[in-house]
């Protein structure tokens, strides 16, 4: 898939950021990486919200070849090829993948430390040394 292909693809979901990366283009909005599009299809992001849609489809999840097995990433799903000649539908189905990678995002996101700070006792440094007195 090249670049005007895809710009175009998308069109109806709105403006779209294509990184070169591995054998084709990481596709995001807003800053989010949403699909991928490979030599071997176009993948949409997807999570338990969104991968009943992708089976009921006939769809299978992105999986590549390594040392002799095969991996499968169940994060991205291939996209339906009915919805390459939808674009309307289609764009439903990125902002659903683009949903699905926010989730993600904020899952990854670390916890913010406790409010209460641990008191550091008399004659300590943080760190736990104990303070020289000279």
């Amino acid at each position: 898939m090249d670049r005007d292909f895809l710009l175009d693809l998308f069109a109806a979901f709105g403006a779209v950021t294509l990184r070169r990366m591995f054998s084709g283009y990481g596709i995001s909005a807003e800053g989010v990486n949403f699909a991928l599009a490979l030599r071997s299809g176009l993948y949409l992001r997807a999570d338990e919200a969104n991968i009943p849609a992708f089976e009921a489809e006939g769809s299978t999840p992105f999986q590549y070849a390594a040392r002799g097995k095969t991996v499968t990433v169940a994060s991205y799903w291939q996209l339906p090829e009915r919805l390459y000649d939808d674009p309307e539908e289609l764009s439903g189905w990125a902002r659903e993948a683009l949903a699905a990678a926010r989730r993600a995002a904020d899952k990854k996101r670390p916890r913010r430390a406790s409010a209460k700070k641990k008191a550091i006792p008399k004659g300590k440094k943080a760190g736990g040394r104990k303070r020289r007195r000279t």
